[in-house]
């Protein structure tokens, strides 16, 4: 029960919840275009076992990542691969980027739901299993609070996220912020730091994670945007 009374604690379940609401818009669509060809009053039944499905597969694979973080070079190569992931939320999207097929029965939606979400959900796991860090309690607790907003709410977030771009430049800045926590607290790179080192190593490695992700972002869209004018030219 005292872990309830950290701060630590509730600022980790804010970046649980505000990673799962970035980082599950796309799974919302997936959800959308899979039951789109079902009649309305099967659509129900196949987002909500569809939904069921995929959340307690999450649920599997965080935990199953969570275990390994304790390992030495997994949380290395997580937070580089978490920053990749931050960098890429901010990069131009391609337009074709759902080719999910519509289902005509509940049984078909519910396999497309499960099995993209599965597909799409590695950004999750690693990010939320980051942010964790050796809390299952934490884990568990973020995973329950935000799967449902996520399902419930995923229109008015999409809706947000398209009218205010800034949710998602944050949101990739706190991915880097996670990935530069995982990547100094990696065992394999503990052992070069002092054991009663500063207390701001930690933050440190946060900011400049957040700003790694926030310039690559701005340079490597730029240059996207500069080949696709060459192009058109």
């Amino acid at each position: 029960m005292t872990e309830f009374l950290e701060p630590g604690f509730w600022m980790g379940l804010l970046q649980i919840i505000m990673i799962d609401l970035v980082l599950s818009g796309d799974n919302a669509v997936v959800i959308a275009l899979a039951c789109r060809r079902l009649q309305p009053e099967q659509r129900r039944y196949g987002i909500m076992f569809g939904v069921a499905g995929a959340v307690g597969l999450r649920v599997v694979l965080t935990l199953f990542a969570a275990t390994l973080l304790g390992l030495s070079y997994v949380k290395l190569v997580g937070g580089l691969l978490l920053l990749w992931i931050g960098v890429k939320l901010l990069l131009p999207e391609d337009e074709d980027g759902h080719e999910i097929d519509a289902a005509t029965s509940v049984s078909g939606a519910i396999k497309t739901i499960i099995v993209a979400d599965f597909v799409m959900s590695l950004d999750n796991v690693i990010g939320v299993a980051g942010a964790a860090g050796d809390s299952l309690v934490l884990l568990g607790l973020g995973l329950a609070i935000s799967i449902p907003v996520i399902v419930w709410s995923s229109q008015l977030i999409m809706q947000a996220m398209e009218r205010f771009p800034v949710i998602v430049k944050l949101g990739a800045a706190l991915l880097g912020w996670v990935a530069g926590g995982m990547l100094i607290s990696d065992p394999a790179v503990q052992t070069y730091l002092p054991s009663d080192g500063p207390v701001w190593f930690r933050p440190l490695a946060g900011f400049l994670g957040a700003a790694l992700v926030l310039a690559l972002a701005g340079l490597l869209g730029r240059d996207t945007t500069d080949a696709g004018g060459a192009v058109k030219d």
